[in-house]
């Protein structure tokens, strides 16, 4: 059986920005602070592979790297490569890593899980140098070599002008981006940037600079992928027209959706699609608060703010949080704002036809999903959701193609080994005595 092996006034699930900030500052306010996460190393998505002593010369550094020597000597601990994978009892998590599950007590609990890319389907995205936009930064960052690669970006949000750029400095031939979202809708959402973000109007120019040589398209949107035993060929809609682009890759991806696994487990109230917090950041189930990702897709400024908040909080310190609200008030208008301007447009619910492959984990087409009612109908007739990646990318494909509701968590929430499902087995066994 798990033992409980450790106790803590403050767990952080999630070492990305929002982690940290939680974290840190909870730690600095004198509490027994544990931040976890799956990850090798703190930093989460946005700052994935930065190290202190490099971090100044990428966007973003220099703020990872004044975080990072906090967390240092906050007296945080930091626990990588672990996840929380179930609620073991009321205030113990039972977390995993790779060569071990131990319980954990806490008195206050802080989710910040983040984000994943969103990706839909259409004839030809299972084949291999397909990728989601997101994914091909992480693959990058991780020392994939695309020098000398032919490269298409397409899909919603603003994750594609900092991918096309990342690409194009280390050495990809980006052929073109190409948004679904309309001109106007974006020239909107600048308007806005101008006067209440400029510093994100900034870096999104940095980034097309960078880009000055791809053509960037609006209401353009990937229509199929053509090729023998890999990518070839994508066929792109762009004004009414279709036309063909050869490339060796394509990086698609439809903005971000949070990562609430977690919250749903622990039975936070949802609503429009992201956790519902007060102004401390306090989820609905009492001890429990999100931030980041989780609470609306805003990126790192919301992510550290909200941190902060809910890291004051959980440390009794109430009034430094509000005085942070006014900060956290700009950054969830930001959040909102994001959503409008990128929300996908209709067409892109007629791209997958009758053999298009919609759940890749167990092979379920679209006309196979079209006949059932609900996820959970078709959970129950053609076993999508139950693969591998259990519903985590085409939980989010169906309820944008079909308006299903996503179902809830069940724990483990994510795959773990064997002998953590016998401490589960046993813990329950004993709880009945």
């Amino acid at each position: 059986m798990s033992a409980t092996s450790a106790r803590f006034d403050v767990v952080v699930a999630g070492a990305g920005p929002g982690g940290i900030a939680a974290a840190v500052v909870a730690a600095e306010a004198g509490k027994r602070v544990c931040l976890l996460d799956a990850n090798a190393a703190p930093g989460g998505q946005i700052w994935r592979g930065l190290r202190a002593e490099t971090a100044r010369r990428y966007p973003h550094g220099a703020v990872f790297a004044a975080w990072m020597a906090r967390l240092e000597r906050s007296g945080c601990v930091v626990w990588s490569g672990s996840q929380v994978v179930d609620l073991a009892a009321p205030g113990r998590l039972r977390v995993e890593s790779e060569s071990e599950s131990r319980d954990v007590e806490f008195e206050r609990l802080i989710l910040a899980a983040g984000a994943r890319e969103r990706v839909l389907p259409f004839p030809g995205w299972t084949l291999p140098g397909v990728m989601g936009a997101g994914g091909a930064q992480a693959l990058v960052k991780s020392g994939l070599d695309p020098r000398g690669k032919r490269v298409v970006v397409a899909g919603s949000g603003p994750l594609l002008l900092a991918v096309a750029a990342g690409l194009t400095r280390a050495g990809a031939s980006v052929q073109g981006i190409f948004e679904q979202t309309p001109l106007s809708r974006l020239a909107g959402l600048g308007l806005r940037m101008m006067l209440t973000q400029p510093g994100k109007l900034a870096e999104g120019a940095r980034y097309r600079l960078q880009t000055l040589r791809t053509a960037y398209h609006f209401s353009s949107w990937v229509k199929q992928v053509e090729g023998r035993g890999r990518v070839e060929r994508v066929w792109i809609t762009s004004g009414g027209k279709d036309r063909a682009l050869d490339c060796d890759w394509l990086a698609c991806g439809f903005h971000l959706v949070p990562n609430l696994e977690l919250p749903r487990l622990f039975g936070c109230k949802i609503v429009e699609g992201y956790v519902a917090v007060d102004a401390l950041q306090q989820s609905s189930v009492p001890g429990v608060a999100c931030v980041g990702e989780l609470t609306g897709i805003g990126g790192l400024e919301k992510a550290l703010v909200e941190g902060q908040i809910a890291g004051l909080s959980a440390a009794g310190c109430e009034s430094m949080a509000l005085a942070l609200a006014l900060q956290r008030r700009r950054q969830q208008k930001f959040a909102l704002h994001l959503d409008r301007a990128f929300a996908l447009r209709a067409e892109l619910r007629g791209l997958p036809m009758e053999r298009t492959i919609v759940c890749r984990c167990e092979d379920v087409t679209h006309s196979a999903l079209s006949a059932c009612a609900s996820w959970r109908e078709a959970k129950l007739h053609t076993r999508c959701g139950m693969g591998a990646c259990q519903g985590r990318v085409c939980g989010a494909a169906t309820e944008f193609l079909y308006g299903w509701k996503p179902a809830d968590s069940r724990p483990p929430v994510y795959p773990v080994r064997v002998p953590t499902l016998a401490a589960e087995t046993d813990a329950a066994a004993v709880a009945r005595r």
